[in-house]
């Protein structure tokens, strides 16, 4: 027998709807974690007071019952599994299963069955269905004999259901006999005082436990009086209302703005609320940090002594984001997650960066990243495939920032611009000390990619070793790789792009002095227009570089020069080349074209640069042993045509002649 039962595909079912899921069974409890992340469900073993087998349509359902009057319920158990879990509970958990029956007679007369807070309308001893009382928002006794339950507005279930349960009737004619009354107290009185006992309506609730009133929340914009209640809260404002079931709430983040007299206190929903056609899986409030509130809990005194006994008190006076965050903690049973070890330059807890063209802060968590406040974007570690850091886009001035590209295992991709570079050290730091992978120093960031870029990067006058790994490094999308697909007949080995301009200027020396100036003029242009293809750190070096051809003339090329060494990527796309068919102009191309469609023609280049990328050590190998083999070449070559030894044969000869 094993000691973990683990389940894919279990849907956790409720008012809301159904959400697939992980479900996990050990000797400790029961965990279920919703597939793609988000809302998750813990149930200890010691929690649990009963559990519950039922046959539904094509499956099984698991029942559990917490000692809270929690009732979860599980769907998609084969009939093995059904045999296996039930032993395991009996001996794991010292319960024995009770065996449910599903009716399906279509009947709606039977009985009622109030067990905790589970309303259970049972047909000829069979259930057909079942309601938690915990939803219910007001009762009224309609006529003698009918009973009215209707159910909290919750602005999360419509998100993933069209339908959601709103109310349900029930007719308790005066012969009947599980609630007994008299003359002046029918049975129907007798059934909505019992719900009253349990569902979640009363006067105390109405009122709220507490109400914090004019709080500013940035998404979905607006100012609203939040209202905590026992099992949701409500934000009342001018334009729209929002009800909230707490069992929605998946965590609360409480998160201070660097050198801003605000703190951010975010709500994760999971599902979301919804508002027209959008969707808001995040409640971004803003508090004022230093504004002090006094409140008190309206809480009955039996709760205050149970439920709540040790979590919460009477009265609380303190910073109003910590008051709020604690009363929600407790009434929700959602944590609370706040800022780690990460700190900024300036003594922080994020850096300023934008993303979608919104200005904000990137708060580095210790399980993910958090982007507030517009739009409110979490990214959990384990969703991350790797990260890279890039140069920023302008060049110049614009230097003193980068970008931070965050690629996430769906292939999805967050690009956080604008951040400052005195933040590189930081950023780096941390997350190498998650062990994060960082796609651009080598590899998974080996400890010699480690010192390559964190030496001598505090003077911004230094050379930049990120800068000057992106010159170096040829695996990238280089601009050997465009130039060797816009001039594939140039057999030139895929020299630089200050090659190709040395072979303007040299197409140009025979024209006048006029012509050459203005052949210089017009060389940036051409730079830009051969980098257009290329990722914004390479147009920033195009950039630096173009820059600085403007202050000096290039000199003639020399066509004895040798030929510039070619890299492992060069010939990775000259041995592509070289596979096609002598009939195909570039075979290479078309297939490309034909499993990316719609791709243009300086995008090809980049295709195959992250190709290049994609392939392991070995694969790369071949290609890199005939780099090293032309470097050593080339290195010879310059050596001797820098250094022309003396035609000391010739005049011998001509002595020996004479």
């Amino acid at each position: 027998m094993t000691d973990v039962h683990s389940f894919n595909n279990i849907s956790l079912s409720g008012r809301g709807g159904s959400n697939p899921g992980l479900l996990k069974i050990n000797s400790g409890g029961i965990q279920w974690k919703k597939q793609g992340g988000g809302k998750a469900v813990e149930v200890d073993k010691s929690d649990i007071v009963g559990v519950s087998w039922m046959k539904v349509p094509r499956t099984n359902q698991l029942g559990v019952k917490t000692k809270d009057g929690l009732y979860y319920k599980f769907i998609g158990f084969r009939d093995q599994d059904v045999a296996s879990l039930t032993i395991f509970f009996q001996s794991a958990f010292g319960k024995t299963p009770e065996e449910k029956q599903l009716s399906v007679s279509g009947r709606n007369w039977g009985e009622v069955d109030l067990n905790g807070n589970n309303l259970t309308f049972l047909v000829g001893g069979k259930q057909a269905f079942e309601v938690s009382l915990a939803d219910v928002s007001q009762t009224q006794l309609q006529g003698k004999n009918d009973v009215l339950l209707e159910f909290h507005v919750d602005d999360t279930a419509g998100a993933n259901e069209k339908d959601s349960l709103m109310e349900i009737s029930f007719h308790i004619p005066n012969t009947n006999t599980q609630f007994v009354g008299d003359e002046t107290r029918p049975p129907a009185q007798v059934f909505h005082d019992n719900i009253l006992k349990v569902a979640d309506v009363g006067a105390g609730v109405e009122e709220a436990v507490v109400t914090f009133e004019g709080i500013a929340i940035l998404t979905p914009r607006g100012r609203y009086n939040v209202e905590l209640h026992l099992s949701f809260l409500r934000l009342q404002g001018q334009a729209n209302d929002f009800k909230i079931q707490y069992s929605s709430v998946v965590r609360l983040f409480l998160l201070p703005k660097s050198n801003q007299p605000h703190t951010f206190v975010v709500i994760s929903l999971d599902p979301p609320i919804r508002k027209g056609q959008t969707l808001y899986p995040h409640i971004v409030m803003q508090f004022e940090t230093d504004s002090v509130v006094e409140s008190e809990l309206s809480i009955s005194d039996d709760l205050m002594n149970t439920r709540f006994k040790d979590k919460l008190e009477r009265s609380y006076k303190g910073f109003i984001h910590e008051v709020f965050t604690t009363v929600l903690r407790w009434l929700s049973g959602a944590k609370i997650t706040k800022p780690g070890k990460f700190r900024s330059s300036q003594d922080g807890f994020a850096v300023k960066s934008s993303l979608k063209a919104e200005d904000g802060v990137l708060y580095p968590l210790e399980k993910g990243f958090f982007f507030l406040p517009k739009p409110p974007t979490l990214i959990l570690h384990d969703e991350i495939d790797y990260v890279e850091f890039e140069r920023h886009a302008a060049g110049g001035a614009n230097m003193h920032y980068f970008d931070l590209s965050i690629r996430l295992k769906t292939d999805h991709e967050h690009l956080f611009r604008n951040i400052q570079r005195n933040e590189y050290h930081n950023l780096y730091s941390f997350i190498s000390s998650k062990g994060l992978k960082i796609m651009n120093l080598g590899g998974a960031g080996t400890a010699e990619g480690v010192a390559a870029v964190l030496q001598d990067n505090d003077d911004d006058d230094a050379v930049d070793p990120h800068l000057e790994r992106i010159r170096n490094q040829a695996a990238d999308e280089s601009d050997e790789e465009d130039e060797d697909f816009v001039g594939a007949e140039d057999d030139d080995g895929g020299s630089p792009t200050d090659d190709s301009g040395e072979d303007d200027d040299s197409d140009a020396s025979d024209a006048d002095g006029g012509e050459k100036e203005k052949s210089v003029k017009k060389e940036p242009k051409k730079e830009a227009s051969s980098s257009k293809g290329l990722p914004l750190k390479k147009k920033a070096l195009a950039t630096e570089e173009g820059s600085s051809k403007k202050k000096t003339q290039k000199k003639k090329k020399d066509p004895n020069a040798p030929k510039k060494a070619m890299s492992g990527f060069m010939y990775f796309s000259q041995m592509e080349r070289d596979a096609m068919s002598d009939y195909s102009i570039n075979f290479t191309e078309q297939n490309i074209k034909k499993s990316n469609p719609g791709i243009g023609f300086g995008d090809i280049g980049k295709v195959l640069g992250d190709k290049w990328r994609q392939m392991s050590a070995e694969e790369k190998e071949p290609y890199e042993a005939k780099a090293q083999v032309d470097k050593k070449r080339y290195k010879d070559e310059i050596s001797d045509y820098k250094n022309p030894q003396p035609m000391l044969v010739d005049s011998g000869n001509d002595s020996d002649s004479n």
